[in-house]
């Protein structure tokens, strides 16, 4: 059994971590309402775009012309995993690593594979790989903004339109509430048309454009595809922040759990201790009587 000073110097740093748990949930918590309020603004705006696009684009004579939209032969792949600059938030990391992985195994095996990490977590995870990898991104959390995230998104565009790239694919977490999150591996080039209830409704709508449809489509579709990208980003930053108040509190709760045991085996020994004693007087007292 453990002796005394031992099982105080161990209470002690339990109180410590639970103390530091509890003031991570709650900063979690504050920076979640935020990261919440921001995605639940960006979404409807995002849906709303893409589905504009996609009828202007579909209804359009030039829409095959649309670089962006260019189906060809995959042997480049340019991936873009979204991750956290900062851990303790739970498998919100690995579950991307994880997710990039097995997107490279299952879908482009024996294809030239590069990662355009955003997030310190996944630069740290791929740059220990055999994988061409794009370091000047991976920052964006540091300050996170359109602007910022628009330079990422511009360079795979680019890279797509160049022949760089063959397909480009971002990986990340999608908020749904505080206790789960979504990993989606979706296709961001070339742009996939996907249709929701909204958009068939609406299929038929003659949208009159000014200047013209063909200058419209030119410059909405990189408009578009940089916010999907920006989307992508806010979803993970939620998520994180979702994640990590629910890790710091099941962190929480086990260290109060751990605080319960470690204080029945200090007031045990601490008993046990009392008893010896007890115990060496009685016989040191009666050794002396039969003296």
């Amino acid at each position: 059994m453990a002796n005394l000073k031992e099982v105080k110097q161990r209470i002690t740093s339990v109180v410590s971590t639970q103390q530091i748990t509890k003031a991570m949930k709650m900063v979690s918590a504050a920076k979640l309402r935020r990261a919440q309020d921001r995605i639940v603004q960006m979404r409807p705006y995002s849906q709303k775009l893409t589905a504009i696009l996609n009828n202007v684009s579909a209804s359009s004579e030039g829409a095959a012309d649309i670089v962006y939209a260019q189906k060809r032969e995959v042997k480049k792949v340019l991936i873009i995993p979204i991750t956290s600059d900062k851990g303790l938030c739970g498998a919100f990391n690995s579950n991307i690593i994880k997710a990039t992985n097995a997107a490279i195994r299952q879908q482009f095996e024996g294809k030239e594979i590069t990662i355009l990490p955003l997030g310190k977590k996944s630069f740290e995870a791929f740059k220990k790989t055999d994988y061409t990898l794009v370091d000047q991104f991976y920052g964006v959390f540091m300050d996170l903004s359109f602007d910022v995230v628009r330079e990422a998104a511009e360079f795979a565009m680019n890279g797509f339109a160049a022949g760089d790239y063959d397909q480009v694919t971002l990986v990340y977490n999608e908020f749904k509430n505080v206790a789960t999150q979504i990993v989606q591996t979706e296709q961001f080039l070339p742009m996939a048309k996907e249709e929701t209830e909204e958009e068939v409704k609406t299929a038929e709508t003659d949208y009159i454009l000014e200047p013209s449809r063909a200058y419209i489509i030119e410059e909405l579709v990189p408009t578009s595809l940089k916010i999907q990208v920006y989307k992508a980003v806010l979803e993970s930053n939620a998520s994180e922040h979702g994640a990590r108040m629910t890790a710091m509190d099941k962190a929480t709760e086990n260290a109060g759990e751990l605080l319960k045991e470690l204080r029945l085996m200090y007031n045990r020994t601490r008993q046990a201790a009392i008893t010896n004693e007890i115990l060496e007087i009685v016989a040191g007292a009666n050794a002396l009587e039969g003296s």
